[in-house]
């Protein structure tokens, strides 16, 4: 079955999970050598069409008129183009329950050594631009976790007051491997830790660590994305849920040196897939109008010393590392 949300398609069974196997990045097109090695017709197979176009109109007895169907993007790469990342090198990260981290690449599809993937961004009046995609499983779940689990939160609004109310951490670093580690670890076999517990340790502590997890995990994939494209990141664009907890972005700009830069709208999914259904439309001219309709809600400027900044992600490192391969194969 096709998922029709917000304006984007996704495929949502196995069949069709598998039909991407024999898509061709490369050429935006089905592959003819997987296509002739699995005996697959060409045939039986949809149309590959833009991310923008028109893919016919949707009906219902509800609905006063037929609606077009006008633009096609997954959910990540439509919060790309939500934030109007249109360049090399402009970076956006989505912050829900995990968080997924897009780098547009342009025209050159790159090659991840740090197993990240490299993905479509979108196709566009004949182009095809592309993007390094990496995923960390377990983001604002871990509040989730804080208050379903441990219980030191009735709601996750409160994570932030609890978090502040300490100056840092402790010295606690939580490694949130609850399913595993994501990109750029791929550690199925790890789990979840917590080291660096005294008896001086308060929930304020433990809700702190569980926000500078995400911002840590976060940060793992920039390292990456960076070594990966040769592309040094200028600013990081956020949105999601989390992306309204300001300790965390504060944080983030300090672990990674940048700004990190919240817009207007954090609801770039729905945003994006708008955007690629309004150009086909008419209804926007062309990308650069876009681009001006994104708007800065919120700039958080890196302070943390440099130094300081070494010295904690070198201890998060050494964390992950006791987490890691917990779980015999």
């Amino acid at each position: 079955m096709w998922n029709l949300t917000g304006g984007a398609v996704h495929a949502t069974d196995a069949s069709n999970a598998s039909r991407t196997l024999l898509f061709n990045i490369h050429t935006g097109d089905w592959d003819d050598e997987l296509l002739k090695l699995f005996r697959i017709p060409r045939s039986i197979l949809p149309e590959v069409r833009e991310s923008s176009g028109s893919f016919g109109d949707a009906s219902h007895p509800a609905l006063p008129s037929r609606i077009g169907i006008r633009g096609v993007a997954g959910d990540q790469q439509a919060a790309l183009f939500g934030q109007a990342c249109f360049s090399p090198g402009v970076t956006k990260n989505t912050y829900g329950t995990g968080c997924f981290m897009l780098m547009q690449t342009g025209d050159k599809p790159v090659a991840s050594p740090s197993r990240l993937l490299t993905t479509v961004a979108w196709k566009t009046n004949g182009k095809l631009e592309y993007a390094l995609e990496g995923s960390v499983f377990i983001g604002g779940a871990v509040v989730q976790w804080l208050r379903d689990g441990l219980k030191i939160i009735k709601d996750s609004s409160e994570v932030e007051a609890l978090a502040a109310s300490v100056p840092d951490s402790g010295g606690v670093f939580l490694v949130p491997a609850f399913a595993g580690l994501g990109a750029p670890h791929w550690d199925a076999y790890a789990r979840g830790a917590m080291v660096g517990i005294t008896r001086g340790t308060t929930g304020g502590h433990i809700a702190r660590a569980a926000i500078e997890a995400i911002a840590f995990q976060v940060a793992d994939l920039v390292s990456a994305m960076q070594a990966d494209s040769g592309i040094r990141l200028e600013e990081l664009r956020v949105d999601g849920g989390a992306a309204r907890n300001n300790l965390l972005l504060q944080f983030q700009a300090d672990l990674l040196g940048v700004p990190v830069i919240r817009p207007g709208v954090t609801e770039t999914t729905a945003l994006g897939a708008a955007y690629l259904a309004g150009l086909a439309a008419g209804v926007f001219p062309d990308r650069d109008f876009i681009a001006r309709q994104w708007k800065v809600e919120r700039t958080f400027e890196p302070a943390m010393p440099s130094a300081r900044v070494a010295e904690i992600r070198g201890r998060w490192s050494r964390a992950v590392e006791r987490a890691r391969n917990w779980e015999s194969a």
